[in-house]
């Protein structure tokens, strides 16, 4: 099947080839990543791969100010809020973002944040929070603090155990639930302290939660970065390595400690991952699942 970008740089500037599309199921991206044309690839890459047509919209916070875009830049190519509130789409994804040090509300487009959270659980069926917005949701919705964490968790990270009974984790084991983690800070709560309505559906004994979904909300919070290429954790590794940052080999990650050839191991975990998040988007699509 295919993924069409209906804008995005990648689309406005012909680097993605879009393909005739039957019923597709349609997505809403916030991309909140500075790497804007990256991420638009590694999002579009993985859904091309699934076996359902999928139609994206890139959206991006208008209250934020752009280091690197000019303004009239990323308005020509991405959707705002005010663009698409009256719309609806099957599904919303909200990236990361590398505000993590920063408290919520100093975030410039925290607002603009809670307004698409609070609109998407009326104008979606679904939505994926993924790393920093996992945390934002966690916060905006339960009022789950995070915490800062005196080391970075920075890696691939397997569950130790996963809710088997959960629509998003058919076909994966314990093992096979890898996801590439890159943060500075994890929710504040324990899993005895959980509010109604919110379950971890894959955890990891060392670095805690990797997953969780809210059945009050229909959404899910996913700690890590599924869509995150091969390469992604190594570009971020030597960058900062060359900046003189400090910073540690991401775990996992490496065949050995002596190479810098990686080992792909979340491929397929991905893969799943958003494949089974697709098909509740298109059971609830054509009216199969309540």
């Amino acid at each position: 099947m295919a993924a069409n970008a209906l804008n995005g740089f990648l689309y406005r500037n012909g680097k993605w080839r879009n393909s005739h599309l039957r019923d597709p199921v349609s997505i809403l991206i916030l991309n909140l990543m500075p790497n804007k044309e990256e991420t638009e690839k590694q999002f579009l890459e993985s859904f091309d791969q699934l076996n359902k047509d999928v139609e994206i919209t890139f959206l991006f916070p208008i209250t934020h100010t752009f280091k690197s875009i000019p303004f009239p830049t990323i308005a020509q190519s991405y959707a705002s809020y005010d663009q698409i509130v009256g719309r609806s789409y099957d599904g919303l994804i909200v990236t990361g973002a590398p505000v993590e040090k920063l408290p919520f509300k100093e975030v410039d487009y925290w607002q603009e944040f809670q307004m698409i959270s609070s609109w998407a659980t009326r104008h979606t069926k679904q939505s994926l929070f993924e790393c920093w917005a996992a945390l934002g949701g966690l916060y905006n919705d339960y009022e789950i603090p995070k915490k800062q964490l005196s080391k970075k968790i920075f890696g691939i990270y397997s569950s130790s155990k996963i809710n088997k009974g959960s629509d998003l984790t058919k076909e994966l084991t314990e093992q096979d639930f890898l996801i590439p983690q890159s943060r500075h800070s994890t929710a504040d709560i324990t899993s005895s302290s959980l509010p109604n309505g919110l379950e971890i559906i894959a955890n990891n004994h060392e670095i805690g939660p990797l997953a969780y979904y809210s059945s009050t909300f229909n959404r899910t919070y996913i700690t890590g970065h599924p869509e995150y290429e091969i390469d992604t954790l190594a570009k971020e590794y030597f960058r900062d390595l060359n900046r003189n940052l400090p910073i540690e080999k991401p775990c996992n990650y490496f065949v050995n400690k002596d190479t810098d050839q990686i080992n792909y191991s979340w491929k397929e975990t991905s893969h799943k991952f958003y494949q089974n998040w697709l098909n509740t988007l298109a059971a609830k699509k054509e009216g199969t699942l309540l």
